[in-house]
């Protein structure tokens, strides 16, 4: 759980939860609250934390096996960064849909 993830990987840095809240600049209350699961980090922070603690946000979502891989893809980070918390589920198919247009769309230009 993300949760569980959260602390793990503050307490691998042996940082407080104060010195993480400082880092990413909110307060520590907040941290706590989603290292108890009370509150979830919305995907701004989301990209902070994977891009903190270098690991990848499939890892910190989902605990994929991965955490030892870099968050390098920098052009994921710049989309999963303009998408909004309240993006609907066709709204997130919109954009998957205009993504794969346009890989198609330069693939038939090489």
């Amino acid at each position: 759980m993300l949760k569980e993830r959260i602390k793990e990987l503050r307490k691998r840095k042996k940082w407080t939860q104060a010195e993480l809240a400082k880092r990413i600049n909110v307060s520590q209350q907040t941290v706590a609250s989603w290292e108890v699961g009370r509150a979830e980090p919305n995907s701004e922070f989301l990209i902070i934390l994977a891009n903190l603690f270098d690991v990848t946000l499939d890892y910190l979502l989902n605990g994929a096996d991965n955490s030892n891989i870099p968050a390098t893809n920098k052009h994921i980070e710049t989309i999963a960064a303009h998408i909004d918390d309240d993006v609907t589920d066709d709204q997130m198919d919109d954009i998957l849909n205009y993504i794969d247009f346009i890989k198609h769309k330069h693939s038939k230009k090489d």
